[in-house]
């Protein structure tokens, strides 16, 4: 996706390169509210950086979470913010026959995101603290609809806590309502308990917009 260059007032939104490793990875960690960085931690290395392993899958290539599915948002020569998006294919017969042995951490973020193949999956929207407050957020959801758009989709999707509220009323702001929901397990790695949300807003509903007041 090019993207035209910023003036020094407003941000630039680009594709990833895989030089943006580390800083997706610090954004993936930041939507994750801890999950991220605790199932990192299971794979470093006693001494290493937990960072480092998710910059590793951040940096590869054939993956979903991948900095080819990463949008980034520079102001300046700084990272502001990112969108991690891509279709969903349809689970296998192993991926749900799968489902019962995972953690329970894990299991009802995986049961919402089968129920809905063939979305556009947000799965991470973030942005660093020092740039809240600006829009970022709500232009990423629309650079989301724009590349849903280009990937054949009808309708976009993704997951928010319950106990979230105000992510929660920044996408119903946006137009995505409730499509599905999971108890949840408390686990000391994130500061939720409730529910998991899987949120969902059809394309049909959504205008198109003019990123180039972005660019």
């Amino acid at each position: 996706m090019k993207v035209a260059d910023a003036s020094p007032a407003l941000p630039r939104f680009r594709d990833a390169r895989k030089t943006d490793a580390r800083a997706v990875a610090q954004l993936i960690e930041i939507a994750g509210e801890g999950i991220a960085w605790f199932l990192w931690s299971q794979e470093a290395e006693p001494g290493q950086n937990p960072l480092e392993i998710g910059a590793a899958r951040a940096a590869r290539d054939n993956a979903n979470f991948s900095y080819r599915n990463a949008v980034l948002a520079e102001r300046g020569d700084a990272v502001a913010g990112m969108l991690l998006g891509y279709r969903l294919p349809t689970p296998t017969a192993a991926d749900l026959a799968a489902l019962p042995e995972l953690p329970p951490l894990l299991r009802p973020l995986l049961e919402l995101e089968y129920q809905v193949p063939g979305s556009f999956y947000i799965n991470a929207l973030a942005v660093f603290p020092q740039y809240r407050g600006h829009g970022l957020g709500g232009a990423f959801l629309s650079i989301a609809q724009e590349r849903a758009r280009a990937a054949g989709c009808d309708s976009l999707s993704l997951q928010v806590f319950a106990e979230n509220e105000r992510a929660f009323r920044f996408y119903q702001h946006h137009g995505y309502e409730v499509a599905d929901r999971r108890p949840i397990v408390a686990h000391p790695c994130y500061p939720y308990s409730t529910e998991v949300l899987l949120v969902t807003r059809s394309l049909a509903d959504v205008e198109g917009r003019d990123l180039t007041a972005w660019a």
